[in-house]
């Protein structure tokens, strides 16, 4: 058997690429690299405009020409990256993805067309990758600082010292949702202006007293429009480098006197940012205003650099993920001695039906990992029902590191370890992970059974096999007699197991 986590991890030290791809709401991007002693050497950029956001309609729907515009682009993004492995490729999803209530259908037909996995994250997921990508371009300054990122459906706020984000948030204004709500006429008016600045200045109010008790020592921007707009102040001279308040009202003066997009005509402005202009600098002038903010520069880096950093963690076996896990731990007081017993048993029973099972990936063996480790969370709040309390923390807090999918299946495992199975959990996660979760939350489940007097004794050895539709558990000659409560318990487990058309044996 062949675990290709490691041979990825293998293949990246002998230089072969590696590739992020971020579908945002504006933009998708993708840029490929390698990694060479440890570092991430970018190799290639490619990036179209795609306004997947323009698309959602009034019931945040996709429209069909707005997934069209998607597919083309990934179509194109698939020839570069064909023959790359599997784990090799991270391509998120962010807000208007995030927002779109039929993106199940644009993820199917685009995963059939690039032959890699699309996850979307959640907001503050994305914050935190953003600051990873813009802190690396950063490397050589010192200090807090604040990080925006201005995107086509929401905005980023970060503050972190050096490569740790300490306050993250997601807001839901951007340059695209706020140009079809305040500058769809391609008017410019400051009535128009002003209703937009108001609109972001209210959204601002979420989060201005909690990242004004922080404190930073440089402002940075990412991504498109703050760059568009640095670039706007240095060329016409109102800036050395970086953004100013000062400059600001200048090119606000600017775009009152222009009237009209198509009349701006500003040398460094690309003309796919031309309409966006209005709504990036109205939201921009409400971040300088709410945050007190005299001067920011821009970052090279954002969310896809810093998606290569987080990979690049992984195959290197630093994955943040395994602190997230470690601080659930942690903040909800679980038992540790048990939970390790729990997840060897669970991973030992994956070791033997894998094959049969199809569940070589190295992401079930994590998923079961971290499902064993975190299955009694819910504890912390009730032990009525704990297994539902727990599986509702892990779907809904942010876990650094954690896609929205991965967040569905590890909650999915921690609701059905016990108890009656919820056939709806599963039926609701994306289709590839639906067949995978059952049978990881089968094994679980066999597991929290051995383990269930919480006994510190080591467990005997175990063989857990199939054939066909039936399970057959057995234990050394004995031991089962001597356990009355755990033949019980297996019964019992054989009845729910029924329900999903398993047989179990146990002798």
């Amino acid at each position: 058997m062949v675990n290709t986590e490691s041979v990825v991890a293998t293949q990246a030290v002998e230089h072969p690429l590696i590739a992020a791809i971020d579908l945002g709401s504006n933009s998708f991007h993708m840029v490929l690299a390698r990694l060479v002693q440890g570092d991430v050497q970018i190799v290639d950029k490619m990036g179209e405009k795609v306004q997947l956001a323009a698309g959602l309609d009034a019931n945040d729907n996709l429209s069909e020409d707005a997934m069209e515009r998607g597919l083309a682009c990934l179509e194109r993004f698939a020839q570069r990256i064909a023959g790359m492995p599997r784990g090799a490729v991270k391509i998120v999803g962010t807000n208007a993805l995030r927002a779109a209530r039929n993106r199940d259908e644009f993820i199917r037909r685009a995963q059939s067309l690039i032959q890699h996995p699309i996850e979307v994250i959640a907001g503050r997921e994305e914050a935190r990758l953003i600051y990873l990508g813009a802190a690396q371009s950063l490397a050589g300054s010192s200090g807090s600082r604040l990080v925006v990122d201005i995107g086509g459906g929401s905005t980023e706020f970060i503050i972190g010292e050096r490569m740790e984000p300490k306050a993250l948030e997601s807001l839901h204004m951007g340059c695209v949702s706020y140009t079809q709500r305040f500058f769809a006429d391609g008017e410019i008016n400051e009535k128009s202006f002003r209703k937009a600045v108001m609109a972001a200045q209210r959204e601002l109010m979420a989060i201005r007293q909690h990242f004004k008790r922080h404190s930073w020592d440089l402002a940075i921007g990412a991504s498109g429009t703050i760059k568009s707009i640095e670039n706007i102040c240095v060329t016409q001279g109102w800036s050395e480098a970086g953004i100013s308040l000062d400059g600001l009202r200048k090119l606000r003066k600017k775009l009152m006197q222009t009237k009209h997009v198509s009349l701006l005509k500003l040398d460094t402005l690309k003309p796919d940012r031309q309409n966006l202009l209005p709504a990036g600098l109205a939201i921009l002038w409400a971040i300088f205003n709410a945050l007190d903010i005299e001067m920011m520069y821009k970052a090279d880096g954002a969310l896809r650099e810093g998606l290569l950093l987080d990979m690049q963690g992984r195959l290197l076996h630093e994955d943040i993920r395994e602190r997230t896990i470690d601080a659930q731990m942690r903040r909800y007081h679980v038992d540790k001695r048990h939970a390790y017993r729990v997840e060897n048993s669970a991973l030992i029973a994956l070791a033997q039906v894998k094959q049969q099972w199809d569940l070589l990936e190295p992401e079930y063996h994590h998923l079961l990992s971290w499902a064993a480790r975190t299955h009694e969370i819910g504890l912390a709040i009730a032990h009525s029902n704990f297994h539902k309390h727990g599986a509702y923390i892990l779907e809904n807090a942010d876990l650094a590191g954690f896609t929205r999918q991965e967040q569905m299946a590890l909650a999915s495992l921690v609701r059905n370890h016990r108890r009656k199975l919820s056939k709806s959990t599963f039926e609701a996660l994306p289709l590839n992970y639906r067949e995978p979760c059952l049978k990881l939350t089968v094994l679980l489940r066999l597991a929290v059974v051995l383990h269930r007097n919480r006994n510190k004794q080591r467990q005997p050895a175990f063989n857990l096999s199939l054939q066909d539709t039936t399970l057959q558990l057995s234990f050394p000659p004995g031991w089962l007699d001597s356990r009355p409560l755990t033949r019980a318990e297996l019964a019992e487990e054989a009845a729910y197991l029924s329900n999903l058309g398993l047989v179990l044996e146990y002798h």
